[in-house]
């Protein structure tokens, strides 16, 4: 189901400032609910109010919004986007707002990190392009190195291997960009191998940076929906959700210890940084009195 509303808001700054993973100072959110359909999405969670996720809407004054914020905001800061929902699911083809967002971040020159799983973003490249001599990151969320396990946890997202092939494009035009590897599902892609296999190929393709956690979280709504589909696409691991997690909200995986052994490693083989580069306001030169 797909249809349009009208937002009252559309940045929402962070509490505390910008956050210590990804620098955004501001969140955007240009559509409600998505269609890539991750099993995992924590987006489900009742305390967001989301409700059905494939349920689209579309935020018709977005734009409109966006500039008059924009045009009117003493804070510069990094606006982040991709958390709630991938900016590049198939609608925007159509729609074409974080197309046109980028335009009016462009405009106002400010600083702008991506979130997504998607081809898409390579239509927008000589936005970002331009975006980059102020600050612009794309990352990538890359959960399964094996295509066929990402298929089945992100049933409408472009495959991981075409993900790695958009990184590689952006990445030889000069773009940062990197990987956001989490969640970590436990006994589904917590494995050595993943991890390594994951944190190769993004080198591989020239990607700047891995942000990672060995784990995930649960909440009501979202861990409801996630048992199901554990049930249907991997049968019996339920069961181990529910003796080592009970109802936490944060599922650690019991390989979590030997994964960041793994990461570290691998990362530091290849020449990875795990701590993005954020941006920073200009400094004003002071002038020398003598």
């Amino acid at each position: 189901m797909i249809d349009y509303i009208e937002a009252k808001s559309i940045l929402s700054p962070l509490k505390g400032g910008p956050d210590p993973y990804f620098g955004i100072k501001y969140n955007m959110n240009l559509y409600r609910g998505c269609q890539h359909q991750c099993i995992y999405c924590d987006t489900r969670s009742k305390v967001y109010r989301i409700g059905d996720l494939s349920h689209i809407r579309i935020k018709k004054n977005a734009i409109e919004l966006l500039e008059k914020k924009l045009k009117s905001l003493r804070n510069k800061g990094t606006i982040g986007t991709g958390s709630m929902n991938d900016p590049y699911m198939p609608i925007e083809k159509k729609e074409k707002l974080t197309h046109n967002a980028l335009k009016i971040i462009r405009k106002y020159n400010y600083p702008v990190h991506i979130i997504t799983k998607s081809n898409l973003v390579l239509r927008d490249l000589d936005i970002l392009a331009d975006i980059s001599k102020t600050y612009v990151a794309v990352s990538f969320t890359i959960t399964a190195i094996s295509d066929s396990i990402s298929k089945q946890i992100e049933p409408f997202a472009p495959v991981t291997s075409e993900r790695l092939l958009v990184m590689r494009a952006l990445s030889e035009q000069g773009i940062y960009t990197g990987a956001v590897l989490t969640p970590v599902l436990p006994f589904i892609t917590d494995t050595k191998e993943n991890i390594a296999g994951i944190v190769d190929a993004v080198a591989n393709v020239g990607g700047n940076y891995i942000i990672s956690w060995m784990g995930m979280t649960q909440r009501e709504g979202h861990r409801e929906y996630y048992y199901h589909k554990l049930d249907e696409k991997f049968p019996g691991i339920k069961a181990k959700y529910q003796k080592y997690f009970g109802d936490s909200y944060n599922c650690n995986s019991p390989n979590a210890d030997k994964l960041y052994k793994v990461l570290n490693e691998k990362c530091q083989l290849n020449n990875l940084s795990q701590r993005m580069k954020f941006w920073k306001p200009d400094t004003p030169m002071q002038l020398d009195l003598f």
